[in-house]
């Protein structure tokens, strides 16, 4: 398949700058993925797609203020560092900016020395691995140093930081918000419990995979980063739970679908487990469990609607952007929300 089948046009005014005051006041677009039905909802009527007995799927990852300024220790260089992903202990994987003056060896300090990193082997397109040097607790020591890394179509600073970060934000490691999640608020997901509705985490800590662009005209030739994921066996119970009572999992984001999907490609069935996937999801691809999905709407020919044109078919999808783009929803990580599934009321 074409990069290109997979654009659209989007006026630069819909692109989200700011969360809206009220997380879950953001308006859903529902599509029903059999007919290619759209209709125009708000994020709280979420509530009405769900029975007792369904199960809510999130991705409990928390982002890491990753985006820091240093200098190099020898010419004093402006270096700008976002960390991507924890390789293991203290060496990570990051991108640099400007990465040609991060060779090997060098050393960069952040906070007048608090934080140092040392390049320790150089990768392509601005990927460095690096070790950081420090005393103390590492997060501690990011919290006073580091910021949000917010994405590169954001240009107004964000007053709140915890509003690039779900609600159920537990574990640690993201270098960019599952943005999806954003419009929960726990009194949404309270609502949603007394209903009788299952809550299970999954954990994926979004890194380059994500977010990196699509650079080849044959979508096939693409290359995704690995990414590490985490299934619970609390998690894997309820699922299958959900599935045997003939209930429905709903599941919010791309990275949710991904640690199940990668799961049950690795194993035939949903299993305990962790590891890195560096799986993607395009037009033909069989779900093996993903039905319904939350999501965001996602950047031109990213390999986000590659993945949910391969859920609702990629016609159906770009026609269901036309109409949100007609109706002025508003686009990407602070933006509205969608609902694909084939259970629309």
């Amino acid at each position: 398949m074409k990069l290109e089948d997979f654009d659209y046009e989007l006026p630069e005014e819909l692109i989200a700058q700011t969360p809206l005051k009220v997380r879950d006041s953001s308006r859903l677009l529902v599509l029903d993925k059999e007919t290619g039905e759209v209709e125009h909802k708000h994020f709280t009527d979420i509530l009405d797609y769900f029975d007792e007995g369904d199960t809510l799927v999130v991705n409990d990852t928390k982002v890491i203020p990753a985006r820091l300024i240093g200098e190099k220790e020898d010419t004093k260089a402006v270096i700008e560092i976002l960390l991507l992903k924890n390789i293991e202990n203290d060496i990570w994987e990051c991108l640099a900016k400007p990465a040609k003056r991060v060779k090997l060896d060098t050393i960069i300090s952040f906070g007048d020395g608090l934080l140092k990193a040392k390049c320790i082997g150089i990768g392509e397109e601005g990927i460095r691995h690096i070790e950081l040097i420090y005393n103390g607790i590492l997060y501690e020591i990011l919290d006073k140093l580091g910021t949000m890394p917010l994405p590169p179509y954001i240009h107004e600073k964000l007053e709140d930081q915890s509003r690039y970060q779900t609600v159920y934000a537990k574990e640690q490691g993201s270098a960019a918000a599952p943005t999806a999640g954003l419009h929960f608020t726990e009194e949404l997901l309270n609502k949603l419990k007394e209903k009788g509705v299952n809550f299970a985490p999954v954990t994926l800590h979004v890194g380059l995979g994500t977010f990196r662009p699509v650079s080849v005209d044959k979508i096939e030739e693409h290359k995704m980063h690995s990414e590490y994921y985490s299934l619970s066996k609390e998690t894997v119970e309820i699922l299958n739970n959900t599935k045997k009572n003939n209930k429905k999992i709903v599941v919010v984001g791309t990275t949710s679908v991904r640690v199940l999907e990668t799961v049950m490609n690795k194993f035939g069935e949903l299993k305990e487990c962790s590891g890195w996937t560096d799986i993607f999801i395009y037009p033909g691809y069989k779900f093996k469990i993903v039905d319904n999905l939350i999501t965001n709407f996602h950047l031109p020919k990213s390999t986000l609607i590659m993945l949910i044109s391969a859920l609702a078919g990629r016609e159906k999808v770009l026609n269901a952007y036309r109409k949100a783009v007609e109706n002025k929803y508003r686009f990407f990580s602070f933006g509205d929300s969608m609902f694909i599934t084939n259970n629309s009321k």
